[in-house]
């Protein structure tokens, strides 16, 4: 699906080539007339066919009889069509800025085939909002698809890359690089909508991570059933979070300043465990020594069935495969990112002051 203007900018295209070949196929016409029917040579055909077209009135290049001076005639007319034609559409492309546009869809079509390794999300709306302000202080490459225009346009006056198009269709995955992202968010306001997205894009891309927006229960089941690996309703989070900010003030406060927000201090991190890179696999976390060496707090280790070790000892053993959640200020991250890999990014991503 592509939007009004980019369907504009195609249209006015091809009115223009189309206005283009005809007006080549009149000179052509032309000619071939005066060379072959009145018998003129090459260059006195082609002169004549050029200066009748363009109006100039020059005078006949040869003497012409009753059956010459009305194709002549017919030429004048059909060049006048042709070349006001395309005169027409040329102003009206000058005008709306067609061609400005088309400038900016070529940038966009070149932007989209250079991204990898990034996240999309699916619908600007107040939740895709949300979203890209908290990928862009976090710094990762990311892509908005909307099928409304006015929210593209908001998503681009943002800063932000945004693509005009139906998230449902694998066309418009495609055109933003599904098979090679790291993560799409659906975030659309339907959920019929959100769980063909998801459906979309893992048959797309199986590896990709699929997280979704449910606005009920049932609508929660199905997209978990879809593939999704995440579903997230904003009413059950909202009134999760809302009787924790009831109960447990200040540990809510503590674990958003290290989730979100870019004036954070301290930062949350998960470090994918790979034997071929990070030679901790198999010590203990008591001689990894990664808190002296680094300062980050090994918070949980999530290993490679599932289970979840919180708040690991250091007895504890690492193992091929497992998920480390560490804490820390940006420099111990960094300083850990030296020995472990996280996940999806081969750097630490460090919020931008905003």
């Amino acid at each position: 699906m592509y939007s009004t203007l980019e369907q504009k900018y195609q249209r006015i295209q091809k009115e223009l080539m189309a206005g283009a070949i005809a007006l080549g196929g009149v000179l052509i016409i032309g000619t071939l007339w005066y060379r072959f029917v009145e018998g003129w040579t090459w260059e006195d055909a082609a002169y004549m066919t050029v200066i009748t077209l363009a109006t100039v009135g020059y005078g006949e290049t040869n003497p012409l009889g009753s059956r010459g001076r009305l194709f002549t005639i017919t030429l004048i007319l059909l060049g006048v069509i042709n070349i006001g034609y395309i005169v027409n559409r040329f102003t009206e492309a000058v005008i709306q800025g067609y061609f400005q546009q088309g400038i900016r869809l070529r940038q966009q079509r070149r932007l989209m085939e250079s991204l990898s390794e990034h996240y999309i999300i699916c619908g600007f709306s107040r939740t895709g909002r949300q979203i890209a302000k908290e990928f862009r202080a976090e710094g990762v490459p990311f892509v908005v698809i909307d099928s409304d225009l006015e929210s593209v346009e908001r998503a681009q006056a943002e800063g932000h890359t945004a693509y005009p198009g139906d998230a449902t269709l694998d066309e418009t995955l495609l055109k933003v690089g599904v098979e090679r992202a790291i993560c799409l968010v659906a975030a659309l306001p339907s959920d019929a909508e959100n769980l063909y997205t998801v459906l979309s894009a893992k048959t797309l891309n199986p590896q990709i991570r699929a997280i979704a927006r449910a606005s009920t229960e049932e609508a929660l089941q199905k997209l978990q059933r879809g593939g999704a690996d995440a579903v997230i309703s904003p009413y059950i989070t909202g009134g999760k979070r809302m009787a924790a900010a009831a109960l447990r003030p200040q540990v809510l406060d503590f674990v958003d300043g290290i989730l979100t927000g870019a004036d954070r201090q301290l930062y949350m991190e998960e470090f994918l465990l790979d034997p071929a890179f990070c030679p901790f696999v198999g010590q203990s976390l008591q001689k990894a020594k990664l808190r002296s060496q680094t300062g980050a707090l090994v918070l949980a280790i999530r290993r490679l069935d599932g289970m979840l070790i919180g708040g690991p000892t250091g007895d504890t053993v690492l193992m091929p495969g497992d998920t480390l959640i560490c804490m820390g200020t940006a420099e111990q991250l960094r300083s850990l990112n030296q020995v472990l890999v996280p996940i999806g990014s081969r750097q630490l991503r460090k919020p931008k002051n905003s």
